[in-house]
């Protein structure tokens, strides 16, 4: 049996966002990557709720020992799964995690038939721009013109705001690698810091001339990073 990798994309990511990790593990790994139910009416908080959706789907899928591997709001939902099911994650690997600090704009989204400002919006996430590809942009784009989809976006934001999560880490005593671009514009790098700072065992990795997504912008650093922290 391979043990199992579960990476968590942030509030406009998806399936393509890791597909560089997907190729580089597949083969040594089973890889999961859940769709958070990010648009699905509920009655909990946010935070919590997503957490107890990945907490479900592992129940579910029986798995124990998992590498869990986040970025944005996916790595502030692995860190409130990892506390709260201690012996269930061998390695928590971050990257851009939310859960002290993210600078975003979200409510400047209900512009919502603006093309050219989502565009930059999406642009501003990578230190190279030139990433940006128009499929990103019409991605969230079609959440920004859906009424329900935005409103639950910002109110996401804003939830995963008010949600600090620096008590808990002291408490999390697992290895943690933090991989982080330094020119990261919504978590900036002294964000990676704090995190370091507050968990007991975590290693940083900064990665220069890369923004918000590592695992998209280098993605060769990125997952070297990763094979050294799990050869480890």
């Amino acid at each position: 049996m391979k043990q199992s990798m579960i990476l968590l994309h942030g509030l406009f990511g998806g399936l393509s966002n890791w597909s560089a990790v997907i190729t580089h593990f597949e083969k040594r790994f089973d890889i999961l990557v859940p769709m958070l139910p990010l648009h699905e009416k509920h009655t909990e908080k946010v935070i919590e709720y997503l957490t107890n959706f990945l907490e479900l789907m592992i129940h579910k899928a029986k798995l124990d020992h998992v590498i869990l591997i986040g970025n944005s709001l996916g790595g502030h939902v692995a860190i409130r799964y990892t506390h709260r099911n201690p012996n269930k994650v061998t390695r928590l690997i971050l990257t851009g995690s939310s859960g002290l600090y993210e600078n975003t704009q979200l409510g400047s989204f209900l512009k919502r038939g603006d093309y050219q400002y989502i565009r930059e919006r999406v642009e501003a996430t990578f230190y190279n721009s030139a990433i940006t590809t128009n499929q990103m942009v019409e991605e969230v784009l079609l959440v920004t013109t859906h009424p329900s989809k935005c409103l639950s976006s910002i109110k996401i934001a804003k939830a995963a705001k008010l949600d600090n999560v620096l008590p808990l880490l002291p408490e999390i005593s697992i290895p943690v690698l933090l991989v982080w671009g330094t020119e990261d514009q919504v978590t900036p790098p002294r964000v990676a810091y704090q995190f370091r700072d507050n968990f007991p065992n975590a290693k940083l990795v900064l990665l220069s001339e890369c923004g918000h997504v590592p695992m998209m912008e280098k993605p060769e650093a990125f997952n070297n990073a990763v094979e050294e922290f799990l050869l480890v």
